[in-house]
């Protein structure tokens, strides 16, 4: 959905690419704890929901190195 490099291919899906790790991993909570409740939110909530804190920590730092 949001791209092989982080480039989402579809207007309404954020890129990733270059996102700050934080807002990553807050985003990464939120869909986790399903406090987000748009409906492309409710589409990140299975894959949010298997990951650990590290799981996201990594993913926010890896997001965060795209360019």
């Amino acid at each position: 959905c949001h791209g092989a490099n982080g480039i989402s291919n579809n207007p309404i899906w954020p890129n990733l690419a270059g996102q700050k790790e934080q807002y990553v991993v807050l985003a990464l909570k939120a869909y986790k704890a399903q406090e987000r409740k748009s409906q492309n939110a409710m589409q990140m909530y299975p894959f949010a929901m298997q990951l650990t804190d590290a799981d996201m920590a990594n993913v926010a730092a890896y997001v965060s190195s795209l360019k």
